[in-house]
């Protein structure tokens, strides 16, 4: 990993291969690790750049200029100017694929290929709102994740036979969400009150004219294919793919699929 100084705060991130570069963007709750079949398959063509969310991996806590996801796609465009890169495409997973959308809005002619992958852009739901921010209040008043919200919550990336198909990779999770306490859960909370309170950039995607590539877990339950279909509707062009027995870490999950998808994507749009 390497870290770079973003107002006051270090901002980690991985930088793996040579060639265009390809941004990615991870979950919510994850970290740089969850692109790793991605950037192994990848990296042999493109110089890919991850950079983790602040509170997230070895990212440190969101500094205080930064308070919404379009703050953060600032952040992120910071990144790459101190690494003297213009332009490149730009992969995104969940919150990934928000503050992606937003860089994308506020800097068009530096992307150019976007991959929306189990995302939303619009409003979050009201009911699954108030759920998250009843969830967010009791983490931060305890400083842990209780057991039982660990295994609500676990279940929620997940397809629906995760248990059994990726035993490891469901227990790997839950650990390190029993694992988070203090100060970093209460950064991380930080956080996810920007994903859940992000403004509403919908009708602001109509206007998109890049390369475009909207894939989602057919067993996505956070962001489930009807809101995908939505965004490849919205966007003049896309395309879309619905990803059998995945939930909504799909790049894990069904990382063959993937690769191959954004392989095929980028060879024709990213050169």
């Amino acid at each position: 990993m390497e870290k770079i100084q973003i107002n006051g705060r270090n901002m980690s991130y991985l930088d793996v291969g040579e060639g265009p570069v390809v941004v990615f963007g991870h979950s919510y709750l994850w970290d740089s690790a969850m692109w790793q079949p991605q950037i192994e398959a990848l990296s042999k063509q493109y110089r890919c750049i991850v950079p983790e969310l602040w509170a997230h991996g070895q990212s440190d806590a969101a500094p205080d200029s930064t308070t919404s996801l379009l703050d953060y796609a600032d952040d992120v465009l910071c990144l790459m100017d101190q690494l003297g890169i213009e332009q490149f495409a730009l992969v995104g997973l969940s919150v990934g694929g928000m503050w992606g959308t937003e860089l994308v809005l506020k800097a068009p002619t530096r992307v150019k290929a976007l991959v929306l992958m189990d995302t939303f852009v619009g409003y979050e739901p009201e009911v699954a709102k108030a759920k998250y921010v009843a969830m967010f209040d009791t983490i931060e008043q305890l400083e842990m994740v209780p057991p039982p919200m660990v295994d609500a919550i676990t279940p929620l990336f997940f397809a629906n036979n995760a248990e059994q198909d990726t035993p490891e990779l469901v227990a790997e999770f839950k650990q390190r969400l029993s694992a988070l306490s203090g100060e970093k859960a209460k950064a991380i909370v930080h956080v996810g009150r920007m994903v859940f309170d992000r403004r509403d950039t919908f009708e602001d995607i109509e206007k998109l004219t890049l390369p475009t590539l909207v894939m989602v877990g057919a067993e996505d339950k956070p962001r489930p294919p009807l809101e995908s279909m939505l965004l490849h509707d919205a966007i003049d062009g896309s395309e879309f793919i619905l990803i059998p027995k995945a939930g909504h870490i799909s790049c894990l999950e069904q990382p063959e699929i993937v690769n191959e998808a954004l392989t095929r994507f980028l060879a024709k749009n990213f050169v």
